[in-house]
């Protein structure tokens, strides 16, 4: 053990922070965030905290630079209150799409954000579905990485969908894997569809299976700019499928997607509450499933040294 559970929030996330709080009934410890006129950013405990258990729970969604400060900024603030131990929960890690040098002269952020956070204090880390495994290996502290997967496809079960005449499409084949797991998980076939990207545009060239006459759940892992997913929408329209739903871990929501999904032809948008959405990037057709009862779950285990494996085994074959 390493003292009592003590619960911080950034500004990323409140509300899923204070259903977190809720679950675990433990309440949020108070703290001042403070951006000066000059956008520096202070924080300060109201509490000691030395001894103790600390659990920072802060997304790294817009405005994103701003966020990854605040939490830096706020790891140091714990750090040098002497707590016993630092967990970060980020639901949703920016940056991750720079995994890898894929061209000349580039920058590896992905590796980069992980140095930073565990050099600004944390001990350990709990994160919700990575856009690369690999970005596990960049971080120099131990961790978990989750899946909000199972609780999307609980979310389609309780729809009981005819599996006669439903498929599974991944939006791209970089996710297929894991939307082959989720489409076992519904047993129900899969389809693939081939991209090409041409400079920050996508095309979706090609499917791979059937859908004629299906309802379709198209799966990603994330939407930003919505360009991938929107062509993936209308490429099973033209292979005559019937309902289509848009299901996806991480809602970015850069523009223009709010208004690429709004014109969009589709039974239903489902997503987490990894990423908190304002009230103009809500959607009518949107469904947004909470991700609290998993991460307090896995916050508990982690406080009491118990094993978080039996949480997420289920989750593992997502990875």
């Amino acid at each position: 053990m390493h003292g009592t559970i003590k619960l911080f929030s950034g500004s990323g996330c409140p509300a899923l922070a204070e259903e977190i709080s809720s679950l675990l009934g433990v309440p949020l410890s108070g703290r001042d965030l403070v951006q000066f006129s000059n956008e520096n950013i202070f924080v300060r405990l109201h509490e000691s905290i030395r001894g103790q258990d600390v659990f920072l729970i802060q997304t790294t969604s817009s405005p994103v630079n701003y966020n990854i400060m605040e939490l830096l900024i706020f790891l140091d603030a714990l750090k040098r209150a002497s707590p016993d131990r630092i967990t970060v929960v980020i639901p949703y890690l920016a940056y991750g799409r720079s995994d890898r040098k894929d061209q000349p002269r580039v920058p590896i952020t992905a590796r980069l954000i992980a140095d930073l956070i565990g050099v600004a204090g944390a001990d350990r880390y709990i994160l919700l579905d990575l856009h690369a495994d690999q970005i596990q290996g960049f971080f120099s502290i131990p961790g978990d990485v989750l899946t909000v997967f199972p609780i999307l496809a609980d979310y389609f079960k309780g729809k009981n969908l005819d599996p006669e005449r439903t498929t599974v499409v991944s939006a791209d084949l970089g996710f297929a894997k894991k939307a082959r797991n989720l489409a076992a998980e519904l047993d129900l076939p899969l389809a693939l569809i081939e991209k090409r990207r041409v400079a920050m545009n996508t095309e979706a060239l090609t499917l791979v299976g059937d859908v004629e006459g299906h309802d379709v759940i198209i799966v990603d892992e994330e939407v930003d700019t919505g360009g991938t997913i929107v062509n993936a929408a209308n490429l099973v329209r033209e292979h005559g499928a019937q309902a289509v739903y848009l299901c996806f871990a991480h809602a970015v929501f850069s523009d223009p997607a709010v208004e690429r999904l709004r014109s969009l032809d589709v039974q239903e948008i489902v997503t987490s509450n990894s990423i908190p959405l304002p009230p103009e990037k809500q959607l009518p057709n949107l469904t947004v499933l909470s991700v609290a009862q998993l991460l307090s779950s896995v916050i508990r285990r982690v406080h009491e040294g118990r094993s978080v494996g039996e949480v997420f085994r289920r989750y593992r074959k997502y990875r």
